[in-house]
């Protein structure tokens, strides 16, 4: 992720006077093939499994192609691979959901509550947050679903939020001490507003798009996370998300076969994905920090320039 402390200051005093960002909205591209994209694979992991059969209904055409009676084929024991990707797109954007929100909070908690209590709060909240930054979290991860007999979407949602919540907490932890002590916020104490009233009121508005930013990056690493955890069989049992599709796949000697059909579509739907939501992250530090947004621009404009025109560009520059 493209966070510097120079972004962060620029971000944070371009929202604290209250500026709009430009190139907000429908002018962004990336924001714009992001949202299409996401949103198409977000309908279709709702809608779908409603009007799919039953992922685990067992068919007689065992290991068939796309055919009018089933568009995406079937696996090995005969289910029907579009009812399975259906219902593992909603497994996986379910795990996805519970991260984001998870991380949301308790980054929000020990970052920003935190950094504006100061103090002795500051302190243990910044060494709790450092003891969770340097532990493994992959391993950890491992580990924990190794030895859980039962594992839900929950139990790995939980699991990959406690370990990957600590670096958005110091990243917004480093926002917060700066919007700590600025004027307005200072004003307001000598006002005699609430404490409670200036973090949620004056503090908390300037950080949205920080945390929709982190937001974005939680779910990107709790569906890959999941889809790694699935693919070495340590995801959730009993349960359909595109990485238990591809770890079924890969029993099933799915690739040997050349049933394509089997594992393309949960591995080309998770890399869409994926690719999204990154999209979606870019052009969100693109719209709160407008010298990464200039920087870009300056970019694509030297790629369409001619080596003189470029050398000139940059004499003018010096």
């Amino acid at each position: 992720m493209t966070m510097t402390t120079e972004l962060a200051e620029s971000s944070v005093s371009a929202t604290a006077k209250g500026r709009p960002a430009r190139g907000f909205g429908l002018r962004n591209r990336k924001l714009v093939a992001g949202l299409v994209i996401g949103g198409a694979i977000l309908l279709f992991g709702l809608l779908g499994p409603l009007v799919t059969q039953d992922p685990s209904l067992v068919h007689d055409q065992g290991l068939t192609g796309p055919s009018a009676e089933h568009w995406l084929g079937t696996t090995q024991t005969g289910q029907d691979v579009l009812a399975q990707l259906a219902h593992g797109t909603r497994g996986s954007l379910a795990v996805g959901a519970i991260v984001g929100v998870l991380t949301l909070l308790l980054s929000t908690f020990f970052g920003v509550v935190g950094a504006y209590a100061g103090g002795w709060v500051d302190e243990a909240f910044s060494l709790f947050t450092n003891i969770m930054l340097v532990i493994p979290g992959l391993p950890l991860v491992i580990v924990i679903s190794s030895y859980a007999p039962d594992k839900s979407i929950w139990l790995v949602s939980i699991v990959l939020a406690i370990t990957g919540w600590a670096g958005s907490a110091r990243v917004l932890r480093g926002y917060t001490l700066s919007l700590r002590n600025r004027d307005y916020v200072l004003a307001s104490r000598v006002a005699g507003e609430k404490r409670w009233r200036i973090l949620t009121v004056e503090i908390l508005p300037n950080l949205i798009p920080l945390l929709a930013s982190q937001v974005v990056f939680a779910v990107i690493f709790a569906i890959l996370g999941e889809a790694g955890l699935s693919y070495l069989g340590l995801g959730a049992s009993g349960s359909f998300t595109w990485g238990t599709m591809l770890y079924y796949a890969q029993n099933g000697l799915a690739l040997r076969l050349g049933a394509w059909w089997w594992f393309v579509p949960p591995g080309l739907l998770l890399a869409l994905f994926g690719a999204a939501l990154s999209l979606i992250n870019f052009a969100i530090d693109e719209i709160i920090n407008p010298k990464l947004r200039n920087q870009t621009r300056a970019a694509r404009k030297s790629w369409r320039m001619s080596r003189e025109q470029l050398s000139k560009a940059k004499e003018a520059t010096l």
